[in-house]
């Protein structure tokens, strides 16, 4: 599939400007003064080419199948809630910014990005935060014509809930929830109208071993959440604690059949990842695990299977307009052991229900590849793919950019603007790598076999000015491949890599070769990531690539490798000498 998209609907992402028109006759409003020059150099971007091709999508599917993962690359912690015919997804962002992607689908297979929930900069505060802080496994759920979402915001002021009547936004101010400690919080509401919040903290006393945490719920005011009742521990450790099970998190309530199931994970969010389930009589519970527990796993599956999907589990639940129950959850697609550059992907598997207690897998069941479609109407595919081998450019025509489109942490002030087609980035001091507000503006990565480039015009005031295309994971994990100059005033192409804490922020130089065209012309810049390889190239024109550096260590972007819960990110940055 080859995409080239020139018009996009206008969402105000990344800190819009909310401008209100009163009625009536008013006076012609006086032209805008022309912006002041920028004191710092600019680089300008004309496009963002992105392309993936992984074989495992390249396997046939029919009218009645679909692709999982439905929503590939780094879409971690889904959450979904149905109103009427319409199915609504968010997913983790933690300090990327816009944060917490919302989708919509009618299928529950072809999803398009509606929004972002934290796209105001005065909404959270990011600064100084690693990239995997900031927000964690929000759930979303709608109630008397209001959509909610809950969250946690580790690091940066606790639990917190957001609403909104259309999903698309504006979304509320935070409503924070200084009684909620911990994190992965959900809300339930219940038939009678209570309101019930549960949530993963330490446990009762002292944790008895590393990875021991509790399941707390407790009834909350419907209007200001506040605590209405002492909350009480629904699960202590897991299953068995004897056992000493680890991680229990991201919890949720469900009424089926008049009884109450609690559905959350355990084991970490890894290869020992898995669902689990727990029943009661009562919201408050005390919760029985289901003897046939976990319900989700792939941890009992040969590690050296081929294209395995691994690490699965964190799931929340929806019925479908035909009475059918789904499960979307979390998984990775490892390229070796457990190295994977995607992040945590989002995947669908249809639950089935044997008295009273859903299943996803059975012992010894593989998380297809391909799966059959819900028995709903088909769905137009979405402008943006988000799942399949695909290539798509995003040629910056529109006012404000796409909605797919991040950066790190919030910014204080916007460093770009969208100009004659072209994205323009101010090159700042704080450069890729540093823990303040880069200049940097990129998309997820959503394949292992996957290749982005750009054609970028920058001329540096300095030889250490730079601005190119970077694969970036975290502040201590990326390759930057940009334009510079050398001390006597030529045009270089520069790579930098960065693998760890103990390398300066700026990384270390991999390569530095004679630019392929003249300082003042544009220069063609590619990356190329072939699983546990990553390859660099620049052009003065066309597709005449030159190769910069090859088989460079792909692994350092891995998860594995460079730790965190995000996935690899491609995109454009400019960064200066600075004072």
């Amino acid at each position: 599939m080859i995409i080239q998209m020139r018009h996009w609907k206008a969402f105000a992402s990344f800190g819009a400007i909310a401008i209100a028109a009163s009625c009536g006759s008013v006076s012609a409003p006086a032209p805008a003064p022309a912006p002041a020059p920028l004191e710092t150099s600019e680089a300008r971007f004309s496009y963002l080419t992105y392309s993936g091709t992984d074989p495992i999508f390249d396997l046939p599917v029919s009218d009645s199948q679909a692709r999982n993962p439905i929503l590939a690359g780094y879409y971690p912690d889904p959450s979904i809630v149905k109103v009427d015919a319409d199915y609504y997804l968010v997913n983790s962002s933690f300090t990327h910014y816009p944060g917490i992607p919302i989708f919509h689908s009618r299928d529950l297979i072809n999803w398009t990005q509606i929004g972002n929930v934290i796209d105001r900069p005065d909404m959270l505060d990011f600064s100084g935060l690693t990239v995997s802080r900031g927000v964690f496994a929000p759930t979303i759920e709608f109630h008397g014509g209001v959509f909610y979402v809950i969250n946690t915001c580790v690091d940066c002021g606790g639990n917190f809930v957001v609403t909104a009547t259309d999903p698309a936004g504006p979304w509320s101010d935070p409503i924070w929830l200084p009684h909620i400690g911990g994190i992965d919080p959900s809300l339930f509401f219940d038939e009678d109208g209570k309101v019930y919040i549960l949530n993963n903290d330490a446990p009762e006393g002292e944790p008895l071993y590393e990875g021991h945490r509790a399941v707390w719920i407790r009834e909350v005011d419907a209007q200001t959440f506040e605590p209405v009742s002492d909350a009480v521990v629904a699960v202590n450790g897991g299953l068995d604690l004897s056992e000493q099970p680890v991680w229990i998190e991201g919890p949720h309530l469900y009424k089926v059949d008049g009884k109450y199931v609690l559905s959350a994970a355990e084991g970490g969010t890894g290869p020992q990842h898995s669902q689990v389930i727990l029943i009661a009589k009562s919201p408050l519970g005390p919760f029985t695990p289901h003897p046939d527990n976990p319900i989700l796993t792939q941890r009992d599956l040969p590690e050296d299977r081929a294209e395995p999907i691994t690490s699965v589990g964190h799931a929340d639940f929806t019925q479908d307009s035909e009475g059918n129950w789904w499960a979307v959850f979390l998984g990775t697609r490892p390229y070796q052991g457990n190295e994977y550059n995607t992040g945590r992907e989002t995947f669908l598997m249809p639950v089935s229900w044997d008295n009273g207690i859903p299943r996803i897998t059975k012992p010894g069941d593989v998380i297809p590849h391909v799966i059959d479609r819900p028995a709903l109407p088909a769905q137009p595919k979405a402008s943006l793919p988000l799942t399949g081998n695909f290539t798509y450019t995003d040629e910056f025509e529109e006012d404000v950019l796409p909605l797919h489109w991040l950066t790190v942490r919030i910014p204080a002030q916007k460093a770009y603007r969208l100009e004659n087609g072209e994205l323009v980035l101010e090159a700042r001091a704080d450069g890729v790598g540093s823990p303040g507000q880069p200049s940097f503006l990129a998309r997820r990565q959503q394949h292992t076999n996957a290749e982005a480039y750009t054609e970028v015009s920058f001329v540096p005031e300095d030889s250490d000015d730079e601005a190119g295309i970077a694969a970036f994971q975290n502040d201590a994990a990326y390759y930057a491949l940009g334009l510079s100059m050398s001390e006597d005033g030529k045009a270089i192409v520069r790579l930098r890599k960065r693998a760890g804490d103990a390398t300066d922020k700026d990384g270390e130089i991999v390569a530095e070769v004679p630019a392929a065209a003249p300082l003042g012309a544009s220069l063609k810049l590619r990356i190329v990531s072939r699983g546990p390889e990553i390859d660099f190239y620049q052009a003065a024109r066309g597709d005449d690539w030159e190769p910069v550096a090859l088989g460079e260590d792909s692994t350092i972007l891995s998860t594995e490798k460079a730790g965190g819960f995000v996935g690899t990110l491609l995109g454009v940055y400019a960064q200066s000498a600075g004072d």
